[in-house]
């Protein structure tokens, strides 16, 4: 056996599917460096505009969310689908450059730092949305199922690097340096998402003998609002949106907890930063051996359900014992498994969902649900926190409607795996066409 059929059988792949299976475990790297380099600065402004000011900020996400999704379907619309993320990643590498300079002239003001907290939680749900949206469309139903747990470890790479890299960096670039280094990287995915789409063609969605689907030198149809249409008329998209809504809930009651018992246990600004930065190291840690050895030998042996719902299993769990024992520790330890548990296994099963689909609801109803659906979730279920903090003394209400709703996540996970599987599921044949 030759060295590259070794390696293409280490990460479960075919030897002519190596270099696109590297590609996109690169672009993936280049986009998690980059944010990740970013992230303990972002959490670190949010905590100075105050912690109990989060729910306004994630309000106001919501709201640049609400105006920037209709913009970039439109945008969708009019450029052919091979060249979307050109000018995608285009904008946001003009954005980063904008907040360099910014934060070279306004380090510590603190509006400034509201702005870039808001537009660093839509930035990255955008660029990340697309990136995904490329994959399901560069690699065919079965080759997800094979490869996307390979590519989502690039994410988790780039959350061990980013960190690093901005430990090491900032003292001799600041944080006008870091922004201008993620700007770079994401130039970087740019070049690996041109391959990526040459490649298509040739061994990919696309290539000779494949099921039909649109030309990616073509826009993808209808208009600015047609992938929020697309997901109403669907029950299988509308169960991936409220699996979404769910997830954010689990996500934004453990962040706030995070934040509250980070601000309560380490005053000084510096050791908020290391702490981040030492809960994001191991997250992406963890994430990686789970992506490189157990993500797919899970899949393969229980299936893409076991993805969806054995992390909200845990998390309900884990709800539960915050309940019971409401410490730093124990949160940190729920945080972690929660964040693993998303980057090993959820998002790569949830990615897995569209693979079937066709371009519209790869693009448009997709990125509607990873952006609007998404934050939508982050919104409401922020301020149903600050309420549930109004009611009850301590986090304990919060932990129980936490598993509780954890529990609802588990079950619709299993669910929409299930369905996946039988590769049945409604929108696959009322899609198309």
């Amino acid at each position: 056996m030759t060295p590259v059929e070794r390696l293409a059988t280490a990460i479960n792949a075919r030897p002519a599917e190596l270099l696109a299976a590297l590609c996109g475990f690169g672009l993936f790297l280049c986009l998690f460096s980059g944010y990740f380099m970013l992230r303990p600065i972002r959490e670190a402004m949010g905590i100075r505009g105050g912690v109990e000011n989060l729910q306004w900020l994630f309000s106001a996400t919501f709201l640049v969310m609400l105006a920037a999704v209709p913009l970039f379907a439109w945008l969708n619309s009019r450029v052919p689908r091979a060249r979307y993320i050109d000018w995608v990643y285009g904008f946001f590498i003009l954005n980063l450059l904008a907040f360099a300079a910014l934060f070279q002239q306004a380090a510590d003001d603190i509006w400034a730092a509201r702005v870039f907290y808001v537009w660093i939680s839509v930035y990255n749900l955008f660029v990340v949305s697309v990136a995904w949206s490329l994959m399901a469309d560069v690699f065919d139903a079965t080759q997800a199922k094979r490869l996307f747990a390979f590519i989502a470890a690039g994410a988790s790479c780039g959350g061990l690097a980013g960190p690093a890299l901005g430990a090491l960096l900032v003292g001799a670039i600041g944080q006008s340096g870091l922004i201008l280094c993620a700007a770079l990287l994401l130039g970087v995915a740019v070049l690996a998402k041109h391959y990526l789409m040459a490649w298509r063609a040739r061994g990919g969605a696309g290539r000779p003998g494949a099921p039909p689907s649109e030309h990616p030198r073509e826009p993808v149809t209808g208009n600015p609002f047609s992938g929020i249409s697309r997901v109403l008329a669907s029950p299988y998209l509308l169960g991936i949106s409220a699996f979404v809504i769910l997830l954010a809930t689990a996500s934004t009651f453990l962040y706030f907890e995070q934040a509250r018992l980070v601000a309560l246990t380490f005053p000084e600004r510096n050791q908020q930063i290391r702490v981040f930065g030492l809960i994001d190291f191991s997250v992406q840690a963890l994430s990686l051996l789970a992506q490189l050895f157990v993500t797919g030998r899970v899949a393969e042996k229980f299936g893409l359900r076991a993805l969806l719902a054995g992390v909200p299993l845990l998390v309900c769990l884990g709800f539960l014992g915050l309940a019971l024992a409401p410490t730093f520790a124990m949160l940190a330890a729920l945080m972690i498994v929660r964040r693993v548990g998303e980057y090993a296994f959820v998002r790569p099963g949830r990615e897995m969902l569209f693979a079937p689909l066709d371009a519209l609801t790869k693009y448009k109803a997709k990125n509607f649900i990873d952006t609007l659906v998404y934050r939508g979730g982050d919104a409401v279920s922020a301020w149903a926190k600050a309420l549930l903090d109004m009611l009850s003394q301590g986090v304990l209400l919060a932990a129980l409607v936490g598993a509780a709703l954890a529990a609802a996540w588990g079950a619709l996970g299993w669910y929409l795996g299930g369905r996946q599987e039988q590769n049945t599921p409604p929108a696959a044949t009322k899609l198309h066409g």
